[in-house]
């Protein structure tokens, strides 16, 4: 049940009562986005988030009547050193939860085994040759966007792609979200989409739930824009959207 909608500066926001309605309704609005796509283009490029909190999104998405084989897809972000087959890396997990399912007609992952300075060329020459046409996003805990930490993030980076210090905040929702035992074992840094590559998307679905969320949803819609939330700048978007469970959105469904 749809709980609550209105717009912050640009951006609709919508609040649903669960997770599970919060997945469906954001994949039928990727869904549209993309068929609007694919019949401007003949095909479309997108950038997938990886988190748990993707789960209800990706799941509903593969039941809806898109044309995979008309998609290139990309993901935002990778640990640099983490083991290949380890299971929280983000394109193990995106493989898992989609790309392995679906008949894309290319997937581009991130290789964190690679040295930060090729893997960035490598990738920044993709996203050149496919230019991004939408991005399905999370946000963070501490309010970032992909890897864009607040002491990272930059809203007028000239890079597509760059490599990152993760921050505590960042590394410890990583143990949150039961990706990692400890905070011992997640990474210190990673390879991350800048904010200006993921703002130059023209198309952006946003994903948030979980109570874990509700600090960074309130600052991100009522704060002001500022690196100290990234997604705050979300609020200038010309075609994004946000969706929330009641726990990320409780703030604004009393």
């Amino acid at each position: 049940m749809l709980l609550k909608s209105f717009t912050a500066g640009n951006l609709p926001v919508e609040i649903y009562e669960t997770r599970d309605e919060m997945g469906k309704a954001a994949a039928k609005q990727a869904a549209a986005d993309l068929k609007e796509i694919i019949a401007k283009k003949g095909e479309a490029v997108a950038i997938f988030a990886a988190a748990p909190s993707q789960n209800e999104f990706l799941a509903e998405l593969q039941k809806e009547d898109v044309e995979w084989e008309k998609i290139i897809a990309f993901h935002m972000d990778e640990y640099i050193g983490l083991p290949k087959e380890h299971p929280a890396g983000f394109a193990n997990f995106l493989r898992a939860a989609i790309f392995d399912k679906k008949p894309f007609k290319a997937v581009y992952c991130l290789d964190g085994q690679n040295t930060a300075e090729a893997e960035c060329e490598r990738y920044t020459k993709l996203l050149t040759e496919h230019k991004p046409d939408i991005i399905f996003l999370g946000v963070g805990e501490n309010g970032h966007l992909a890897f864009n930490d607040p002491p990272v993030a930059d809203f007028h980076d000239p890079k597509k792609i760059k490599p990152v210090e993760l921050d505590q905040v960042c590394r410890q929702q990583q143990v949150n979200d039961g990706c990692f035992a400890s905070l011992d074992e997640v990474p210190k840094v990673a390879l991350t989409l800048t904010m200006s590559l993921i703002m130059d998307c023209p198309y952006t679905v946003v994903v948030v739930p979980a109570p874990t969320k509700r600090n960074a949803i309130k600052n991100l819609i009522e704060g002001e824009i500022t690196t100290a939330c990234p997604a705050s700048i979300l609020k200038t978007h010309k075609h994004a959207k946000l969706f929330c469970d009641k726990d990320s959105g409780a703030d604004f469904i009393a």
